[in-house]
């Protein structure tokens, strides 16, 4: 998986499409990530006391990474991912300005 922690993306598929976040998590293992603000659903809490009240809450949930591109710091353009190996050194770069992620 290409996109990883604190890397900036925009959402291209779903109802989310065209809102832009940052990673909170990757799961590579489930190919997921998980962005702040982005996949948000409301989750119904019980009272944890007697005497409180539930409420709603809003929680982020992850989503599949194929749905997701990342923004490129330097073009800032939604842009594929490929690496290069320079100095044994394994780098990304962005397929459209050719700049090191």
């Amino acid at each position: 998986m290409k996109i990883k922690k604190g890397d900036t993306i925009k959402i291209i598929a779903g109802k989310d499409k065209g809102k832009t976040g940052k990673v909170v998590k990757a799961y590579k293992a489930e190919n997921k990530i998980l962005a702040e603000g982005l996949n948000v659903f409301k989750k119904h809490v019980r009272p944890k006391k007697q005497g409180e009240k539930g409420e709603v809450v809003q929680i982020a949930r992850p989503f599949n990474a194929s749905k997701a591109m990342m923004v490129c710091p330097s073009c800032k353009k939604p842009t594929r991912i490929g690496y290069r190996i320079s100095d044994d050194k394994k780098d990304r770069y962005c397929k459209k300005c050719k700049g090191i992620i």
